[in-house]
């Protein structure tokens, strides 16, 4: 009995000492003026934030899709775009996808949902052991894509296309396959080798996305 006393005491203590380290908080706007760290930015000061600093109006606007080779726009809700995600697990981004446009291959460290309001896409991802998972989207469906799963959609319809996408992170870090590839400056000889295409694909590649040497 003595022993079971001891157990339980110790156990509201360590709850106690637990609850009583936690400070609570019920947001931290971020303050960009500031350097991100491991959990993300500073907070703002509380008491200099108004309604505003929580709405974000960037997603009622469409995207110019001819900027893009791929025919797609994008437009992040992030920390960096919108500061009251700072801190909270998620993020949105709007994508506008011209007829015939592509969301290219690309991955990130959380898993995406994506809702199809406009149009018609093939949506998929490719698992671990190389296997596709893809099918057609019509506006209503969501699809999941697991995170850090390489992942992809295309436009399959007669007219452009549009879908929100969440993510469980207000930084996921996006990394597109291509970019990754041929926007820096990673030799020439080096990506023949690692792709299997000849210098020439390579070096068309690179003009395309500003990578050098």
């Amino acid at each position: 009995m003595g022993i079971l006393r001891v157990v339980f005491l110790s156990s509201l203590l360590v709850l106690f000492t637990q609850s009583s380290a936690t400070t609570v908080v019920d947001f931290c706007v971020a303050d960009l003026q500031y350097p991100e760290g491991p959990a993300g930015y500073s907070c703002k000061n509380p008491a200099n934030l108004t309604v505003d600093d929580f709405v974000f109006s960037g997603l009622r606007v469409a995207g110019d899709t001819s900027a893009s080779v791929f025919n797609v726009a994008a437009t992040f809700a992030v920390d960096i775009t919108f500061p009251a995600l700072n801190g909270l697990g998620l993020s949105m981004t709007r994508l506008d996808i011209g007829v015939g446009g592509v969301v290219p291959i690309h991955t990130h460290r959380v898993s995406e949902l994506i809702l199809v309001i406009e149009g018609e896409i093939i949506a998929g991802f490719i698992d671990s052991n190389g296997v596709p998972y893809y099918k057609e989207l019509y506006p209503g469906d969501i699809m999941i894509f697991p995170q850090s799963l390489l992942h992809f959609q295309v436009n399959v319809g007669h007219k452009p296309a549009l879908a929100f996408v969440s993510l469980n992170s207000p930084n996921p870090g996006f990394q597109f396959t291509a970019l990754s590839m041929f926007g820096n400056d990673l030799p020439t000889e080096i990506i023949e080798k690692i792709s299997l295409l000849d210098s020439t694909e390579v070096k068309r590649m690179k003009e395309i996305f500003g990578g050098t040497s």
